[in-house]
């Protein structure tokens, strides 16, 4: 029988940050400590709680960005988090959001950036994916609120069908598994889940124009609602092929009508760049951007 995880954020590693976590194999699950099943990737000095320990907060400054990460990989499920993005003046700094298989050369990631800007300015999400290690399938969003005004979530969908990328309930990108036709779909490495706040002034507002403002420093990023449900590993080997996975069936193959519209509007009005319209980049066309993505 698969193994489904639920993980949500309750306290902060190494500040005594509670998550609870449930393994849905017909019973209840065991509560369990984020120090349990989750570690401080960087300067973990960096990384505090507050409001009792209900939400992370990360920290940018001139001595150093942080981030954490889950202990287990994960193969197939959704993964979401709650982000509140950092406020004002946020040119060249990155929030980020990712899940990633932790190999070299022949890595699978799928990305979530969330590209700072100049005050007043909206805030650009850069999606990428890497199959079998290959990447350079950017494409970028500016969102349609202010995302550092209030927490909002992102969500990643991984199936044996596509990957799903969502602001709050909208999809705003679409890979579909196009195996098919010879063409790299992320399905058997299984990755683990990041998030990490640094300086990328060199390229993330703006293609390195616009320069971080230290004296603005320090920058805040805000996490909560961690939401993990999908297969971990080491597990049962039947989990991720498992078609009574719920992220496996038969609604969750395809955008529902609502996600379809949501989505097409999304990219008639938000969207900013696209690799596959990049003639510079890519004079011919990726072939997943001519087999439909």
């Amino acid at each position: 029988m698969a193994t489904m995880v639920h993980l949500s954020s309750k306290h902060a590693v190494f500040f005594v940050i509670v998550y609870s976590l449930a393994f849905f194999l017909g019973v209840t699950g065991r509560p369990a400590t984020f120090i349990q099943d989750f570690r401080v990737t960087w300067s973990d000095s960096h990384i505090r709680q507050i409001e009792g320990g209900r939400t992370i907060q990360l920290i940018l400054d001139r001595n150093s960005g942080c981030g954490f990460a889950s202990k287990y990989q994960y193969l197939f499920g959704r993964v979401g988090m709650k982000i509140k993005l950092v406020q004002g003046d946020s040119a060249g700094t990155v929030t980020a959001f990712y899940m990633n298989s932790d190999t070299n050369y022949v890595r699978d990631e799928l990305d979530f950036e969330f590209l700072g800007n100049r005050s007043g300015q909206p805030y650009t999400v850069q999606t990428n994916i890497y199959a079998n290690g290959k990447g350079s399938r950017e494409q970028r969003v500016n969102l349609w609120f202010d995302p550092s005004a209030d927490f909002h979530t992102y969500t990643i969908l991984w199936n044996h069908y596509h990957i799903v990328y969502y602001v709050d309930d909208v999809p705003i990108r679409v890979y579909k598994n196009n195996e098919a036709r010879g063409i790299p779909y992320p399905k058997s490495q299984p990755m683990g889940v990041y998030s990490t706040l640094w300086e990328a002034d060199d390229w993330a507002t703006r293609g390195g124009l616009e320069k971080i403002d230290w004296s603005k420093a320090p920058f805040y990023a805000y996490y909560r609602d961690f939401d993990i449900e999908g297969c971990s590993v080491p597990g049962p080997g039947a989990c991720a092929a498992n078609p009574n996975n719920w992220w496996e069936g038969a609604n969750y193959q395809q955008l529902s009508p609502i996600e379809a519209r949501k989505y097409h509007w999304v990219r008639a009005t938000h969207m900013i760049y696209d690799y596959c319209t990049d003639k510079s980049r890519y004079p011919v066309t990726p072939p997943e951007c001519l087999a439909g993505i």
